[in-house]
């Protein structure tokens, strides 16, 4: 939750190659206090059968830039994801050289301001991705 001296993150991740929520992609979250600062990890979690993410660590007072960074390789290498991809015409690693993921990973780092509350989803296919600011 945003206070008058913090911002608040929130996400959700839809899976668009199979219309559905993506399970299970652990999310990492790091914040800084300026553009030129070090980022500090502050923990994450992982997304639920909704494919949102509601126990994110709250953001240190100060926090500037947030960089939610989205584990999507295990994602589409689990058995579960597997069976949607066979019923699909391109494999997920189809065109990408490797065994695994084009994507292993999603990182996204936008400007935050005290007082806001910013939902930042992921439309995640295996070869592409789109993010915005929601509501």
């Amino acid at each position: 939750m945003s206070t008058d001296t913090t911002a608040s993150v929130s996400t959700h991740i839809l899976d668009t190659s199979v219309g559905r929520p993506a399970e299970g992609v652990a999310i990492k979250l790091a914040a800084r206090s300026g553009s030129d600062a070090e980022w500090t990890a502050l923990g994450g979690s992982a997304t639920d059968a909704d494919g949102r993410c509601k126990d994110l660590p709250a953001l240190p007072e100060g926090t500037t830039h947030v960089r939610l960074d989205f584990q999507t390789e295990a994602y589409f290498l689990s058995k579960q994801n597997k069976q949607a991809e066979a019923q699909q015409d391109a494999p997920a690693n189809r065109d990408s050289g490797t065994t695994g993921a084009f994507f292993p990973e999603v990182a996204i780092t936008f400007a935050v301001v005290p007082g806001e509350h910013y939902h930042v989803p992921l439309l995640l296919n295996p070869f592409g991705y789109s993010v915005y600011r929601g509501s």
